[in-house]
């Protein structure tokens, strides 16, 4: 390895791509598990029902998501609150056979911010 990229005949990069893409994905992660444990504080939206109506209905996450094609991230960001998009609902609510309601809940923050 060249001591300097830049120096003449040098054609190798001062580290291996690899080990950079490593470290950028460590950190990465790191920030996404200090998010999530630190946790948002704003999260208005639940997903409480949709765990009582999955146990209501008899259908596993395991089901979801090799019958009905949903991602392992979709069932993730459920557990943990996150947002997922209309069509997720929308496809929950169909293979369910139920309403929103049963899929999601809205709860009021304390620290919202104004409209």
């Amino acid at each position: 390895m060249c001591r300097k990229f830049y120096q003449k005949g040098c054609r190798e990069p001062p580290l291996p791509f690899s080990i950079i893409i490593v470290v950028i994905v460590t950190i990465v992660k790191y920030m996404t598990a200090f998010y999530y444990k630190n946790g948002d504080n704003r999260i208005m939206i639940i997903y409480d029902p949709f765990w009582k109506t999955l146990k209501d209905k008899g259908i596993s996450t395991y089901t979801l998501i090799n019958k009905y094609h949903i991602s392992s991230s979709t069932i993730d960001r459920l557990r943990r609150n996150r947002g997922i998009s209309t069509l997720k609902i929308n496809d929950l609510c169909r293979i369910l056979n139920c309403r929103v309601e049963d899929i999601l809940e809205y709860v009021e923050s304390d620290d919202e911010q104004p409209l």
